[in-house]
């Protein structure tokens, strides 16, 4: 099947380009509290996040979706040309600034973390920095 060309160069408006994960968040939420899954598998963040969350993170504004705790956290990966192969961890919107100010086709990851239950999931994903011409 092959692919159409779309008739306009992207989305308009302030961040072209932007994924947001809210709806594949929801359904595995329904999923999990209609029991079809178990907590270990919604419940599964690595260490190095859990230690990411714990020292370079923004206090969420809603409380964890499957305990209920106050320690949901939002951690800020940014992936781009001349980064490290892991993404760089941006703990402000100052730093993400300075991290991505002149790079050229960066993306932030936005991932949320639980520091109770270690419930883990990828919100969205923004273009930063300039944008290829």
């Amino acid at each position: 099947m092959p692919f159409l060309q779309p008739e306009t160069p992207g989305r308009p408006g302030p961040t072209p380009g932007s994924v947001d994960y809210r709806f594949a968040r929801r359904q595995l939420l329904h999923r999990f509290r209609a029991g079809e899954l178990d907590r270990t598998d919604v419940c599964d963040a690595q260490s190095e996040l859990l230690r990411v969350g714990h020292n370079c993170s923004q206090r969420a504004t809603a409380p964890c979706p499957v305990c209920g705790e106050s320690q949901l956290r939002l951690v800020r990966y940014v992936f781009g040309p001349r980064l490290p192969a892991g993404g760089k961890v941006v703990a402000g919107r100052a730093e993400l600034r300075k991290v991505t100010e002149g790079r050229v086709g960066a993306r932030c990851y936005t991932v949320e973390v639980c520091l109770a239950c270690r419930w883990n999931h990828l919100l969205r994903v923004d273009p930063v920095g300039r944008q290829p011409a």
